[in-house]
């Protein structure tokens, strides 16, 4: 993203990103893993050889720990959809800190310019 020099452009795109933080949707700060594991039947087919199922985890840290929690298979599509959210907001918050950084910088240049000074 290309940051505009004019302190009133950057203000205009800083609003528009802000408005964008607003959401309707769950969020989730955490990474989904896949994992293998044997099943619990005698006869099931993964204990013969056959191949392992797979699950799903979440992991995240809570007070300094990682946890992990199960994620049913019914659940996947929308904790990818939270997963994918968060996603988006952190890279629109990172977006907002440029804007804001560089609004700051502008501020003083056009100060100074208006001030009849170089």
């Amino acid at each position: 993203m290309r940051v505009p020099e004019h302190p009133t452009l950057i203000r205009r795109r800083l609003q528009s990103r802000l408005k964008q933080l607003a959401t309707t949707t769950p969020v989730l700060a955490a990474s989904l893993n896949a994992y293998r594991h044997r099943g619990g039947k005698p006869s099931c087919r993964c204990q013969h050889g056959g191949p392992l199922h797979t699950g799903q985890h979440l992991t995240f840290k809570e007070q300094g720990k990682t946890r992990c929690v199960y994620v049913p298979k019914s659940l996947l599509p929308e904790v990818r959809s939270w997963l994918a959210q968060h996603k988006k907001l952190k890279a629109l918050l990172k977006e907002i800190h440029r804007l804001t950084v560089a609004l700051v910088r502008a501020h003083a240049r056009h100060q100074r310019r208006r001030a009849g000074r170089p």
